[in-house]
């Protein structure tokens, strides 16, 4: 059973940067629960890609960047959909010291040309901007940010992400009040999961180093990082996106709502490889000596409870339970056992068989 069904079959679902690492898993799941799917994105790789490898049908994809604003909103019009996930963005620090601009214009830009379309759009429809936990300004806390706290960044992706929160803050306040469009921002942290090949991250590095029999070199190990299975925050932006289609007095309007894991899934980036090392043979590391200009956050903390209490969200999983599905993907898919749609779509069913027993 694919958990949420009954809200998005046949629903018309516009989701951006849908090619991503979590847009592919989130088109996945709505695939499978029978949504109509509209997928926005500029560009992906053909190789080392999960939704290339995934091979849907019946997604509808459009080849857009979303700062190209009269082409967003011509398409915006002609879909009207039911409901609209805005995941496009560059999403690496690093990346975006190299490519502060383009940084930018995707995170900031991208966001305001969204909630521009949303202006002239007649139909109703419940929107779900996902920003980041880098969203905050970040002062090293134990205690975990919560959604009213100061934003704020220092590098270019997390300046990037402020950026987009204040924009949309001014727009939910002064130009999108129709009753018809009701929106709200999820913000998350270190999504782990089958699936991501991106650079720069430990486990895709990692596991691009064990598949060639090369060690993987880990940078900052005593790093400490909410790591989080990918369907967990996936879980987060459904639930989010079917109450605000409940929210018939308009309560979550332009309310912001984080998802993190326990407190307990704050785990070092060593701790993180030796956790994967239980579900791998023979697997290999080595720890950078190279000096890192680039300034990298050592304690990253969200505090959940809001969305707890209002939208019923909780991880399900623990931390050991995290690595053991993430493992079991790339496993499955360096061994070949399966393809990948099939290795998904395997991990999802479990997962969603898990959801079941909590409801």
């Amino acid at each position: 059973m694919i958990t949420y069904q009954k809200y998005f079959k046949n629903k018309k679902v516009l989701i951006t940067g849908h090619t991503g690492f979590k847009g592919s898993w989130l088109t996945l799941w709505l695939k499978l629960m029978g949504a109509n799917i509209f997928g926005v994105s500029n560009s992906y790789p053909k190789k080392n890609n999960h939704f290339s490898a995934l091979k849907l049908k019946g997604i509808k994809n459009y080849n857009l960047d979303i700062c190209e604003l009269q082409k967003l909103k011509k398409l915006i019009f002609k879909i009207k959909p039911d409901f609209i996930f805005h995941l496009a963005a560059q999403s690496l620090v690093k990346k975006s010291y190299k490519f502060p601009l383009k940084t930018f214009h995707s995170n900031s830009v991208g966001t305001l040309n969204l909630l521009e379309s949303l202006r002239s759009l007649k139909n109703n429809c419940n929107v779900v901007l996902i920003t980041s936990d880098k969203s905050y300004r970040n002062i090293e806390t134990n205690r975990g940010y919560k959604e009213e706290d100061v934003l704020g960044g220092e590098d270019p992706y997390s300046a990037s992400k402020a950026c987009a929160e204040l924009i949309i803050t001014s727009y939910i306040k002064n130009f999108i009040n129709k009753k018809n469009i009701n929106i709200a921002v999820a913000r998350a942290g270190n999504v782990i999961g089958g699936g991501d090949w991106s650079d720069d991250r430990i486990i895709p590095d990692s596991m691009k180093s064990w598949s060639v029999g090369d060690k993987a070199v880990i940078r900052n190990p005593s790093s400490t990082r909410p790591w989080q299975f990918v369907l967990e925050v996936l879980r987060g932006y459904l639930i989010l996106s079917i109450k605000l289609k409940k929210d018939n007095q308009r309560k979550l309007f332009g309310q912001a709502f984080n998802f993190g894991p326990n407190s307990k899934q704050n785990k070092t980036v060593i701790s993180l490889v030796r956790e994967i090392k239980k579900n791998f043979q023979n697997i290999k590391w080595k720890i950078s000596k190279s000096t890192n200009k680039i300034k990298e956050s050592r304690l990253l903390r969200l505090n959940s409870s809001k969305s707890s209490k209002i939208l019923n969200w909780q991880p399900i999983l623990n931390f050991e339970k995290t690595i053991h599905f993430t493992s079991e993907w790339y496993m499955n898919d360096l061994k070949k056992k399966k393809n990948t749609y099939e290795n998904s779509k395997s991990i999802l069913t479990n997962y969603c068989s898990l959801i079941s027993k909590k409801i």
